[in-house]
Formats: C-alpha cells, structure tokens, sequence
C-alpha cells in the first residue's frame, strides 16, 4: 500500500526563497470638447511566495465624473465609482503544484444596486505549470456569497451557498511584453456572477509600463435598474515598486 501511494505523499522539498512583489496602476483621463469627463483607475496587486503559502492581494479603485445637462443646465456628476478587492491564499502540499486555497473578496460599487458584495470559498488549487515564459493555475471550491441592497435590504438572490472557480494564465515575450487572461466564476441557487479580464501590457523603461485592459463582469439576475452585462477598457501605467 505504502509503495502504490507514495508518490501522493512524496513531500516536495526544493528550497524555495521567499519572494514579494508589489505592482501599482494608474490611469487618468480627461476629455473636453463635446463631452467633458473625467475617468480615473488605479490598482495596487501583490504577491508574497514562501515555503509553504502564495498569497495573491489586490485592491481596485475606478471613478469617472462627466458632466450631464439637468433642467437645462449642465452639471458635473460622479457616474461611476467602485471599490473592488480580494485576497487569495494558497496553502503548498507536499507534492508539487498541488495546494489548498481559501478566497475572499469584497465589492462597493455606487451603480450596480447594492450598497455591497462579498463573498469567500475555499477549495482545491493546482499550479498546472510554469515557465521562464508562461504559467496557468486554476482554483475550484465551495463558498458562500452575501449582498445588501442599497436600501438596506438582504439581496435573497445573492445570498446563499456558491461553487466559484477561477483560471489564470500569463504569456511573457522575450521583449519583456506581457499577457494575462482571467477568468471567474461564482455559480449560486439563483445568481451566476462572472469576471473575466484580458490584458497586454509592455515596458518602456525598467520598472514602467504600459498596460492594456479589457473587464467583462456579467450577472445573470442583476440588482433592479442595472444591466446584467457591463464591459471596461482602460489604458494605464505599471509601476514595479518591487
């Protein structure tokens, strides 16, 4: 029994030095002629890699005010505002790539009909490979989801138990370009809320730059007023801290 299990229980001892890295985002724009706006997007995503944990953090900030005509009279209004952030952390086992992972995040945002959303799962979570050049991972587990209204009110539909699973995967070129594709998904009773992200980003000087993205989010009962299905393309800069 022991010579036909072994290989699950081999533990995978090659020294692994801790590693940290930190990546902040901005993008502004301003637009002025026929349509005055003002749009902002900043981002701060971490990684910390030791022995035995990966835990991945990020924090997202976007806001956009334009100027709308009210009685006659154009105004300056906030038409977009949301605070988004989660964290990942997962646990190494003893044979390679293979781990455990417990997930949280936490959305505000002031347009899509609650006042907030968060949810955390936990569950199984495989490095299927890496590379000088690429990598891909995946995450799959149980969880729970909960929501209020912006009234106040708990959003039954939200509310309740979820499978969520993930996938991530990056693309490095020799010029040091990059590509990454994200894909999310938390399947409920009664709502399936998903988040994909695509970007390309290229660097124009050591620790600089430019970055390409393209944000799917879609919710298949959306809060009353809002569109299930909402889209997001931005053009900002990548400062490496470290």
């Amino acid at each position: 029994m022991s010579t036909l299990y072994h290989a699950d229980f081999v533990e995978y001892d090659e020294e692994q030095d801790d590693t940290f890295t930190l990546d902040g985002e901005l993008g502004v724009i301003f637009a002025s002629g026929n349509t005055n706006a003002t749009s902002i997007k900043s981002s701060l995503k971490s990684e910390h890699e030791t022995k035995r944990f990966v835990n991945h953090y990020w924090i997202e900030f976007l806001y956009k005010e334009s100027e709308v005509e009210v009685d006659e009279e154009m105004q300056d209004q906030t038409t977009a505002q949301r605070l988004y952030t989660y964290f990942q952390s997962d646990y190494k086992l003893m044979q390679e790539n293979r781990r455990l992972f417990v997930y949280g995040d936490y959305e505000d945002d002031r347009f899509n009909g609650y006042e907030y959303r968060s949810s955390v799962a936990a569950g199984w979570s495989q490095l299927v490979w890496k590379n000088e050049i690429s990598n891909f991972r995946y995450s799959v587990g149980p969880g729970y989801a909960f929501a209020k209204f912006d009234n106040g009110e708990k959003a039954d539909s939200v509310d309740g138990f979820i499978i969520r699973a993930s996938a991530e995967y990056h693309y490095i070129w020799p010029t040091g370009a990059k590509f990454r594709q994200f894909v999310a998904t938390e399947a409920g009773d009664e709502n399936v809320k998903s988040r994909t992200e695509t970007s390309l980003s290229a660097n124009l000087f050591e620790s600089l730059a430019l970055k390409l993205s393209f944000i799917v989010q879609h919710n298949t009962k959306p809060a009353t007023d809002s569109d299930s299905l909402s889209t997001e393309t931005a053009v900002t800069i990548v400062y490496r801290f470290f």
